[in-house]
């Protein structure tokens, strides 16, 4: 299943199972979604669940967060996340901080979910990771699938519940940022018989190990993951065993599951798409340091981010400006002491 229709699935799912749950946003309806995502909920639910929008973040971002401050459960998408900085007072502040200031009296369940990250060939305006801003923020629960079945049991869990078992589950009133990637709309990847039920939740929190390994540990998100898999299997070559991390949550953050694997590997790698500074990636390192990982690491950790620059447009600075999978295993490497 691609990931685009993993993410409709769940959205299709969940409003069969719950009336109060809408969608609203530029071209969600009519058009099916600028990338497709919302394809055929429409005509399957009808216009005042599947909501076309002007073209005013603010304005339909505060529109899902008082929708959800009064009982309703909305899904608010936008075109892409670097169009929601003309929406981050509604984020931060009204959605992110309200629960709270009530006194746990007024939840606010709503999800701000679209690509996040660079895309390819759309300027420096368009190419931001918005991973780190979001995931400084108190209230908020950020997420940030990888593959197909991320996608789906994420956005199920992060519309809607917290899981505690499959039969038992309630409701998350917190909002959520949910974190895609453009490039990986039309990729492929196999979804179990767990995956395919309707019940198929994936706890926000947790990160998964994809590969298990015994040298180094690669930790990353979003379309990150795919290079540090691709990397993972060139170190392998070399007789190297990485050990690689798909965050998938990012606010929470499972640094339990970092620090058991480097506490084995000794060695750490952080891999993103977002600017160096004051990134994941930076917050990773930190935890670590300040835990008692430090003590097992037998060199600095690294890591591997977008070029600490505004995007270029020309496609030959584009993709100097980006993490590859060469780059990963030459930091890999550097870890290992074993680069020239």
């Amino acid at each position: 299943m691609i990931v685009r229709d993993a993410l409709n699935v769940a959205m299709d799912e969940e409003m069969a199972r719950d009336e109060s749950v809408f969608i609203l946003g530029e071209e969600v309806a009519r058009y099916n979604g600028a990338y497709k995502v919302t394809k055929g909920l429409m005509d399957k639910f009808g216009e005042k669940r599947v909501v076309d929008t002007p073209i005013t973040e603010m304005g339909f971002a505060g529109l899902a967060v008082g929708a959800a401050m009064q009982g309703l459960r909305p899904i608010c998408e936008f075109m892409t996340f670097n169009f929601a900085m003309q929406a981050i007072d509604q984020i931060v502040n009204s959605a992110g901080k309200t629960y709270y200031m009530s006194g746990g009296n007024v939840p606010c369940p709503v999800v701000f979910r679209g690509p996040n990250g660079a895309a390819a060939g759309v300027g420096a305006q368009h190419s931001q990771d918005y991973a780190a801003w979001y995931g400084s923020i108190p209230g908020l629960k950020v997420v940030s699938p990888w593959s197909s079945e991320d996608c789906k049991g994420l956005l199920k869990a992060g519309n809607f519940f917290l899981t505690h078992s499959s039969s038992s589950a309630i409701r998350d009133p917190n909002p959520v940022v949910f974190l895609e990637n453009e490039m990986m709309y039309g990729v492929s990847f196999p979804m179990s018989q767990e995956a395919m039920s309707d019940n198929f939740l994936i706890p926000i929190g947790k990160c998964k190990v994809e590969r298990e390994g015994s040298d180094v540990t690669i930790v990353a998100h979003s379309k990150m993951v795919t290079h540090s898999l691709e990397a993972a299997d060139a170190l392998a070559k070399e007789g190297v065993k990485a050990e690689v991390i798909n965050l998938r949550s990012i606010r929470p953050l499972d640094i339990d599951t970092i620090i058991k694997s480097v506490k084995k590997t000794n060695r750490l790698v952080i891999v993103e798409g977002g600017f160096p500074a004051f990134g994941v990636g930076s917050e990773i390192c930190a935890q670590i340091v300040e835990s008692e990982a430090f003590d097992y690491l037998d060199a600095p950790v690294e890591r591997v981010t977008g070029a600490d620059v505004p995007t270029p447009y020309a496609t030959n600075l584009e993709a100097l400006a980006f993490p590859d999978t060469p780059v990963i295993v030459k930091v890999a490497k550097r870890a290992l002491y074993r680069t020239n």
